[in-house]
């Protein structure tokens, strides 16, 4: 699964390793977030986020 990168604070999405502090399952695609995640760093929404090369 793709890693996601938030562009305003650096913080990675690891589908490996969900958000669980914030009910995100481990092995939850990027793309399986609910539409109102927002980065648990600086709350930034999912359209913050480009894949990681």
């Amino acid at each position: 699964m793709q890693s996601y990168e938030c562009t305003a604070c650096d913080y990675i999405y690891d589908p490996e390793k969900g958000d669980p502090d914030n009910g995100v399952a481990p092995g939850t695609a990027f793309e399986d977030l609910p539409d109102d995640w927002v980065c648990p760093s600086c709350y930034m929404g999912k359209d913050s986020f480009e894949p990681v090369a």
